[in-house]
């Protein structure tokens, strides 16, 4: 519990170290005391309450949770400051692992490792709770506007750095709207999916010219194969022609319907 105690301390605290002339020197201190709090639960193992157990053996073989995922939003406000501000309040209960400014300044606020408050209630194949297993980006945009190129440059540094930490698949890079669509729309459609298809981070479709929609073929299950919750069928149509095709409106055209078919065979 020792070596654990100063893994904590000394991967979870260093963030705050050094940001004592920061606007958010507050903040920090509250993370720092949290972190402690953490570090303090997990020295009080094993439980005092052992009624069933006969004996605590303590396995070597443990670890944080790791990321698999990789969630992007945008913010929704008008302001990097403003966007701090709200993960900095606890009433407001919502967080993420990182903020991109338009200017391609990178806020670091929860060690990759922890829970971050950013996905909420949803369903992406399987995994129903995305919170416990992903990292969450959120970039400045009010989702009306185009994303600045400082940021996108900074997004893709940042995503091939975490891609490579954790050995995040190329399929497991989506946006919030595709979580959680029937309630969220970010990163709006304005967002270049398909660039960062081309550097790794997330599937692309290609050329559907050639292609033919064979008899038979079921879009839902297609859907359900990429990942989307098909529960609301008309809101998982409008979050895959959001992601892959920049469009919002309802319906499947023939040429969404081959685009569709081109896509779930690279997750079948």
């Amino acid at each position: 519990m020792r070596i654990l105690k100063l893994v904590v301390l000394a991967g979870l605290l260093v963030l705050a170290d050094g940001c004592t002339r920061s606007p958010y020197r507050a903040t920090n201190k509250t993370y720092r005391q949290q972190v402690k709090n953490y570090a303090r639960l997990l020295r009080q193992y094993p439980l005092q309450d052992t009624a069933g157990i006969a004996q605590f053996v303590g396995t070597t073989n443990f670890g944080l949770r790791r990321p698999n995922f990789v969630v992007l939003h945008h913010t929704a406000q008008n302001s990097c400051d403003q966007t701090l501000r709200t993960f900095t309040l606890p009433r407001t209960q919502v967080s993420a692992h990182y903020v991109i400014c338009k200017d391609g300044t990178v806020f670091h606020l929860l060690h990759d490792l922890l829970r971050a408050h950013h996905a909420g209630a949803g369903r992406w194949g399987s995994v129903t709770d995305m919170n416990s297993q992903s990292i969450g980006i959120e970039l400045d945009n009010n989702g009306y506007e185009p994303f600045d190129e400082r940021q996108l440059a900074s997004l893709l540094s940042l995503l091939e750095r975490l891609k490579r930490a954790y050995n995040i698949p190329a399929a497991n890079f989506i946006g919030h709207g595709d979580w959680v669509p029937t309630r969220k729309n970010d990163p709006n459609w304005r967002f270049p999916w398909k660039r960062l298809s081309e550097s790794g981070f997330g599937h692309w479709w290609g050329d559907t010219a050639r292609v033919t929609v064979p008899i038979g073929f079921q879009p839902l299950q297609a859907l359900r194969i990429i990942g989307y919750d098909v529960r609301d069928s008309s809101a998982a149509i409008v979050a895959f022609k959001r992601h892959f095709m920049m469009d919002t409106t309802r319906g499947l055209t023939p040429g969404a319907t081959k685009v569709l078919y081109r896509l779930h065979q690279k997750y079948l």
